[in-house]
């Protein structure tokens, strides 16, 4: 990025980037340096009170960085990457401005030294279309097909999973007027698809598509304040569950009634984003910057989960279920990584973590992914460090889309 951006984690950071524009950004400094002391604030309140300090740690470092404190991004880097949970801050774009320092770059090789590259992927499908910059993976089980959705182009494409199937718009970008299309999941109750959209000035909308791509309505909340619906999860009841990541909200929108309804939560939100539902349809588990949380769909109770000693699930963009376990796409720790949490029986801890993909060719900017029976797949260049607002920044960078899969067996 040509400027930094003052909103949390890498890649939501970056992601706030893209939908707000650098020109806008650069109209709000005060309010975004007002932003950004609330964030640190809230951080620091945090410390002892949620199960995951180097999370926190790791963000107070990259908030120094931004503020051009770099003895204090150090200490509290150094600190953070001491306690050996899985950061990585070789690939956060946000201390560029100190990897000429030998101490970050001993900070580097010790991450490095604890965890390994870890490389299991395959390449599944890669699209024509280099100027996608697509967040949202879904899987369609009625047309056993993935949908993508797209940043740049505002459009969904689909990926049939049968070899003799073309990929093709599932919504064309020139079709309904839409905002750029992030999460986008399957809606069992019914067959159809919901996708979040949202763009700069806290303008955001849910979508709700029939199977053949038309429009059946488009939703936004009513209360005023910046607002940006990033990801979801539909309930067999029909009931969705939708991340708020400007917002720092959880909603439930149900789908007779059209009303949004905020969900509170165990303790204040950062930037929540990822959000899936267990098998039985009654565990809702959301992750915010700083860890994973469980609420119960029925009861209206939330708790945050324990992690396994000397791991992180903070940081993560996608998250899915699989027999028990939570499937991440962890891309706020620096480097990305995919990796499996493996949950106790009641489901309130992490009792185990395996890393799937880090620090190889199939983890450049991974944002979401699709779970089809025991395969995971996953786009691996989200290319959001290439967008702007509505512009691409380098189009000579610009490269297919690739999606990877890996075995969850």
């Amino acid at each position: 990025m040509n400027r930094p951006f003052h909103l949390s984690l890498s890649v939501t950071g970056f992601l706030c980037l893209v939908l707000m524009g650098a020109g806008s950004l650069q109209a709000q400094d005060s309010a975004e340096e007002a932003e950004q002391k609330r964030q640190m604030e809230l951080a620091q309140s945090l410390l002892g009170k949620t199960p995951d300090r180097a999370a926190i740690l790791y963000f107070l470092a990259e908030q120094h960085a931004l503020l051009q404190e770099p003895h204090e991004a150090i200490v509290n880097l150094k600190e953070s990457l001491d306690l050996r949970e899985g950061f990585d801050p070789a690939g956060d774009p946000i201390f560029s401005g100190l990897k000429s320092s030998p101490d970050f770059q001993k900070l580097v090789e010790q991450a490095h030294h604890d965890f390994p590259e870890v490389s299991h992927a395959k390449l599944a499908f890669v699209t024509k279309e280099k100027d996608l910059i697509p967040e949202g993976l879904a899987y369609d089980p009625t047309q056993d097909r993935l949908l993508l959705s797209s940043l740049h182009l505002k459009k969904i494409v689909g990926i049939p999973l049968q070899p003799s199937g073309q990929i093709k718009d599932f919504v064309p970008n020139d079709r309904y007027n839409l905002l750029p299309v992030l999460g986008i999941r399957f809606d069992p109750s019914d067959a159809t698809i919901w996708a979040a959209s949202w763009i700069e000035n806290g303008k955001t909308e849910l979508l709700h598509f029939a199977k053949d791509g038309s429009l059946l309505g488009r939703y936004s909340p009513q209360e005023t304040g910046k607002h940006g619906f990033n990801d979801l999860i539909a309930l067999r009841n029909g009931t969705l569950f939708i991340t708020d990541t400007p917002g720092n909200q959880i909603y439930r929108f149900d789908t007779k009634s059209k009303a949004f309804q905020v969900i509170p939560a165990s303790r204040p939100l950062l930037m929540p984003n990822g959000i899936t539902v267990s098998e039985n349809g009654e565990e809702i588990y959301f992750a915010d910057q700083f860890g994973i949380f469980r609420l119960n769909s029925r009861t209206g109770s939330c708790i945050e989960l324990k992690p396994e000693t000397h791991t992180t699930i903070s940081g993560v963009d996608g998250l899915y279920w699989h027999h028990g376990a939570l499937i991440a796409v962890q891309n706020g720790i620096g480097s990305p990584r995919i990796a499996v949490f493996q949950l106790s029986k009641e489901g309130s801890e992490v009792k185990k973590i395996t890393i799937l993909e880090y620090r190889s060719s199939f983890s450049t900017l991974p944002t979401t992914g699709a779970i089809v029976g025991d395969d995971f797949y996953f786009i691996v260049n989200s290319q959001l460090d290439n967008l702007n607002g509505d512009r691409i920044l380098d189009p000579t960078r610009l490269e297919p889309v690739r999606i990877g899969v890996l075995s969850l067996r």
